[in-house]
């Protein structure tokens, strides 16, 4: 098991070698990862793609996929990908795609032609005072806390 996402608060299934996996017939949210050349890190993994999926087995793993050859690129070679999943039993496709958003804003995997930004911006949630608060005084950039 691996945990990703914001707080890493989802426990996705993984991961497995991309080129021996078959994928179940689950509704999930997937991620490709390459491993890592770290000497001092041997299991460090770096999240190309992300991706959600009705049915894992019709997204045409393991090479298959209409991006796959982007992972074998990035990887160097087919061996050094790896996939894991989050199962999400009875869950929508909005409940996988908002996952699979946050996910692409968190890691901002190379091989997704869709990105994503965790800023807000005044104009989504107004000026943010009221009689028991102060305004908000954190920035607009997550990744820069000194704002």
């Amino acid at each position: 098991m691996i945990r990703l996402g914001s707080l890493a608060g989802y426990p996705f299934e993984g991961p497995r070698a991309l080129a021996g996996w078959t994928a179940p017939k689950v509704a999930a949210v997937y991620a490709v990862m390459c491993l890592n050349d770290s000497v001092n890190k041997p299991q460090e993994f770096s999240i190309i793609y992300v991706g959600q999926s009705a049915d894992l087995s019709t997204e045409g793993f393991p090479f298959k996929h209409p991006r796959s050859a982007a992972w074998i690129a990035r990887a160097g070679n087919k061996f050094n990908l790896h996939v894991c999943w989050f199962d999400i039993p009875g869950g929508t496709l909005r409940h996988r795609e908002q996952i699979s958003h946050e996910l692409m804003a968190v890691y901002e995997p190379s091989c997704n032609l869709e990105k994503y930004d965790q800023a807000w911006k005044d104009e989504w949630i107004g000026e943010y005072s009221n009689a028991f608060t102060d305004p908000l005084t954190t920035g607009r950039d997550p990744n820069n806390r000194d704002q």
